[in-house]
C-alpha cells in the first residue's frame, strides 16, 4: 500500500510518499518540502497572515497532486502547532479544505508525543526497557516516558524552537544576557515536568528525535545523513555545551554555512540548542540516541495498526 503524509508543521510543510505493510518496514519513496514558516507568519493577534494561508493553500493543493500522481491510497494530512496555536485556526483550515480539497486533521500536542513516542519504541524495540523521548520542533517541545508503546507520562510543552526564537531574539546574534535570560527561563519552566517525569523511573534509554536534534548532532561530530538511517548518532550534554558557546556568537547567515544546517532553521538553531540543553540538565540526561523516526513514522505505524483499507482521500478541489 503506498501512503502519502502530509506534514503542516511550523516551519515546513513535507509530503512523505512512503509504501508500508502491516508487519513491514515503511519504506520511503520520495520526500517534498517547502518551507512556509507558519510560526513567524502570524499577526500581534495570533493569527496566520492571509499571506501565510495564502501559501499554505498553495502548498497543500500542490502536495496533494503530487500525492495522487505517485499513486497514493491514502493521503494522511495534519497539522500541529502553528496552525493548532493560531485563533483563526478553523477559518484557514476551512480554506485549506475548500480551495486545496484537503482537510487537514489539527493533532493535539499529546497526540504528537504519543505518536512519536510510537515510532521511538518500534525502532528501537522492547529490548530498549523504559525509553525517555526529547522532541523539539517549530512551536513545541514533547517529552515522554514509558516502557510500552504508549507512554506513561506525555508532555507537550510551548518551547518550539521558531517560538523561542521569535519571542526572546531580537538581535543578530543574540546578545549574552538574552540567552543567560532564556535559560534561566527555561530551567523554570521544565522544573515541575522533569520532576514528574523523573519521578517515574530511571530510564534505559534516552532518545532526541526530530530536526532541531538531528541538526545537533551533525554538528558535534554525528554521521551526516547521507551515511544511512541505521548508523548511530548521538548527541553528548558537553558537546552541545561546546557547541552553544560558538553558534551563539553567530549571525543567521554565518549558521548557514555550517555543514547539515539548512538555510531555512540557522535561524533558530540557537534557541533550538539551548531548549535541548535545559531539557537535557533538568532530566539529567548526559548523552542522547538520535533516532531518525519521529511523528510522520508514527502516524504510518498508527495507521498501519489500525486500517489498511480506505481510498484516496484527496479531493480535486
Amino acid at each position: 500500500m503506498r501512503l502519502g503524509v502530509l506534514d503542516v508543521g511550523s516551519n515546513t510543510v513535507h509530503l512523505l510518499v512512503v509504501d508500508a505493510h502491516r508487519g513491514g518496514h515503511p519504506t520511503p519513496m520520495s520526500s517534498t518540502k517547502a518551507t512556509l514558516r507558519l510560526s513567524e507568519n502570524t499577526d500581534d493577534n495570533g493569527d496566520i497572515t492571509t499571506r501565510g494561508a495564502d501559501r499554505l493553500v498553495e502548498t497543500t493543493a500542490e502536495f496533494a497532486s503530487i500525492a495522487r500522481t505517485s499513486g497514493c491510497g491514502e493521503l494522511m494530512a495534519f497539522a500541529t502547532s502553528a496552525v493548532r496555536d493560531a485563533g483563526n485556526s478553523e477559518a484557514v483550515l476551512q480554506r485549506v479544505r475548500r480551495e486545496a480539497g484537503v482537510s487537514l486533521d489539527v493533532l493535539s500536542g499529546e497526540d504528537e508525543a504519543r505518536l512519536t513516542f510510537l515510532a521511538v519504541r518500534r525502532w528501537y524495540g522492547w529490548s530498549a526497557g523504559n525509553i525517555l523521548d526529547l522532541d523539539i520542533g517549530g512551536g513545541s517541545l514533547e517529552l515522554t516516558f514509558g516502557g510500552d508503546e504508549d507512554p506513561e507520562i506525555a508532555y507537550s510543552l510551548q518551547l518550539g524552537a521558531g517560538r523561542l526564537t521569535r519571542d526572546w531574539f531580537r538581535e543578530d546574534p543574540p546578545g549574552k544576557r538574552r540567552i543567560s535570560a532564556l535559560r534561566d527561563w527555561l530551567d523554570a519552566e521544565l522544573a515541575e515536568p522533569a520532576k514528574i517525569l523523573s519521578s517515574a523511573g530511571d530510564p534505559d534509554l534516552c532518545v532526541g528525535t526530530s530536526k532541531t536534534f538531528r541538526t545537533l548532532a551533525r554538528l558535534t561530530g554525528a554521521a551526516p545523513s547521507s551515511a544511512g538511517l541505521r548508523v548511530q548518532r548521538t548527541l553528548t550534554a558537553s558537546g552541545l555545551r561546546q557547541l552553544i558557546a560558538f553558534i551563539s556568537r553567530m549571525t543567521t547567515a554565518d549558521r548557514a554555512e555550517l555543514e547539515g544546517v539548512s538555510s531555512d532553521r540557522s535561524e533558530q538553531l540557537v534557541a533550538g540548542a539551548l531548549v535541548a540543553e535545559a531539557s537535557m540538565r533538568a532530566l539529567g540526561v548526559e548523552t542522547l540516541q538520535i533516532c531518525p523516526w519521529a511523528l510522520r513514522e508514527g502516524l504510518i505505524l498508527r495507521k498501519l495498526d489500525t486500517d489498511m483499507g480506505g481510498e484516496l482521500v484527496v479531493a480535486t478541489g
